[in-house]
């Protein structure tokens, strides 16, 4: 047995049009929009009466691939948990990227939360968290030459 890659990180939001817009804008590429409902998925998933849209989001240079899902049924009928840096679990993705500074003085314009400030670490990255729609956490990394 051999794993090869990750295949694509799903991302469940309640506003995809709000989710997708934020990712595009970041820098994904769209890949595909559709609804996925049937035995199939339910099947798949474990869940009863699923409908749900699925957007696919491409890296440009096709490495990796994001998929956001809204589920129309059945609801989560918690809603949106705001999550932290240490709340356990799958907790945010890294993507990495050029003129870090840039790159959070654009989405601070757009409203997106800095969770703390750009650090250097031990002068072979800047790294920083920040906070998009739905509570999405992202690590931002830019690789010092």
């Amino acid at each position: 047995m051999k794993i090869s890659r990750i295949d694509h990180v799903g991302v469940i939001v309640n506003d995809l049009s709000a989710a997708k817009d934020f990712f595009l804008d970041f820098g994904l590429e769209m890949l595909g929009e559709g609804e996925v409902e049937g035995e199939w998925v339910e099947r798949i998933i474990g869940l009863h009466g699923v409908r749900e849209t699925v957007v696919m989001l491409g890296m440009p240079d096709g490495q990796a691939t994001l998929e956001l899902v809204k589920f129309h049924t059945p609801v989560d009928d918690k809603g949106m948990q705001q999550s932290f840096a240490n709340t356990l679990g799958l907790r945010h993705i890294a993507f990495a990227v050029e003129d870090i500074e840039g790159v959070v003085a654009k989405l601070k314009k757009k409203g997106t939360e800095l969770f703390g400030e750009i650090q250097n670490y031990e002068d072979t990255y800047k790294l920083c968290y920040v906070r998009g729609p739905e509570g999405i956490i992202l690590e931002l990394a830019e690789k010092i030459r």
